[in-house]
């Protein structure tokens, strides 16, 4: 029998859209939460992994805050981030661009101190334990005001020597890009890379706006821009990325299957597609498992699936660093289909 194409030496891919908080596995909440005193509503494991099973953003978003109760100190944030990035390593990834939620902790009373040294903890020795080089993405909740989000950005003032760049996350329906310029110009300001989630339940407007009056350089998600052909062209003409999450889009219900998944349209517009895992605990895979369950049902050719494998190192935010880049994509070029 032939062996999948990447079980011994998985394709070398850069994760773009990756929200460390949507890693927690449920092993890993009960272990904190032991450690922490932390009490959860669910008898056992298997019983926390059927309430993975959600109906919608909106209730996945309610477990996937509830359970951030668990992580409390520095020690948590450090495991979590490191069980991820040795998972990441195994399925290929070379680069993460990591995002976290400041804003979700810093409501639980853990300060910023502890989540951004905690996730360094992890990041800072992730080339040397898993041969994966890391950024970190502070994103705002775009379902809490502009003014909490400036304040998150001045809290994050003394780690911006961990920070590359903010995103903007979490309900996108009725909370517009434009919501958030004042707190984007001033993260411009500061030299701050910036990425907005648009175009997931949002309209292709907010996909527009994000890249308008955010100044995003990246789109997370952004799949209906389709509805939009001279929005497509745009993107196409200024080489924008897509970061897509083709299993979150099914679980969430953004598309129906996904052999109905727009990824093959978007690619043959011309789009710059990046395929990412977004919240792995919960939408049943992380990104080599992604890889996989897009070529099985999309048909994906060896061609397409190095074609997306170099647009995430293209899209990276690497420019610090062109010779990382340029050898992250020779290893993509030299990679041998089996």
């Amino acid at each position: 029998m032939k062996r999948p194409y990447d079980a011994l030496m998985p394709l070398p891919k850069a994760e773009l859209h990756l929200h460390i908080e949507g890693t927690l596995e449920p092993e890993l909440a009960f272990r904190l939460a032991e450690r922490n005193g932390v009490r959860l509503p669910y008898a056992d494991t298997e019983e926390l992994r059927a309430a993975y099973r959600f109906e919608d953003l909106q209730s996945f978003l309610d477990l996937y805050y509830e359970l951030m109760a668990v992580l409390r100190t520095e020690r948590d944030f450090a495991d979590l981030a490191d069980a991820y990035l040795a998972r990441a390593a195994a399925q290929g990834v070379r680069h993460a661009e990591i995002f976290f939620d400041p804003q979700a902790h810093l409501a639980r009373g853990v300060a910023m101190d502890t989540v951004v040294e905690g996730l360094w903890r992890a990041l800072g020795s992730s080339e040397r334990n898993h041969g994966v080089s890391t950024r970190l993405i502070m994103c705002f909740l775009r379902d809490e005001s502009a003014e909490s989000a400036l304040r998150t950005l001045e809290a994050a003032r003394s780690h911006l020597d961990r920070i590359t760049g903010v995103g903007l996350d979490s309900a996108e329906v009725g909370h517009p890009p434009v919501k958030f310029r004042a707190v984007y110009e001033a993260a411009a300001a500061l030299g701050l890379r910036r990425v907005a989630h648009a175009g997931e339940e949002g309209p292709p407007e907010y996909i527009a706006e994000a890249l308008d009056v955010l100044g995003a350089e990246r789109i997370d998600h952004g799949l209906r821009c389709l509805e939009d052909p001279a929005l497509v062209e745009r993107l196409v003409r200024e080489r924008i990325p897509l970061t897509l999450c083709p299993l979150s889009n099914v679980r969430l219900r953004a598309v129906d299957a996904l052999t109905e998944h727009p990824l093959p349209a978007l690619l043959d517009a011309g789009l710059m597609c990046t395929v990412n895992s977004d919240d792995p605990a919960y939408f049943g895979g992380y990104v080599g498992d992604t890889f996989d369950a897009v070529r099985e049902a999309l048909g994906l050719t060896e061609d397409r699936l190095r074609e997306l494998a170099r647009n995430s190192f293209l899209a990276s935010f690497l420019e610090d660093d062109e010779e990382r880049r340029g050898r992250y994509l020779a290893e993509v070029d030299a990679y041998t289909f089996e």
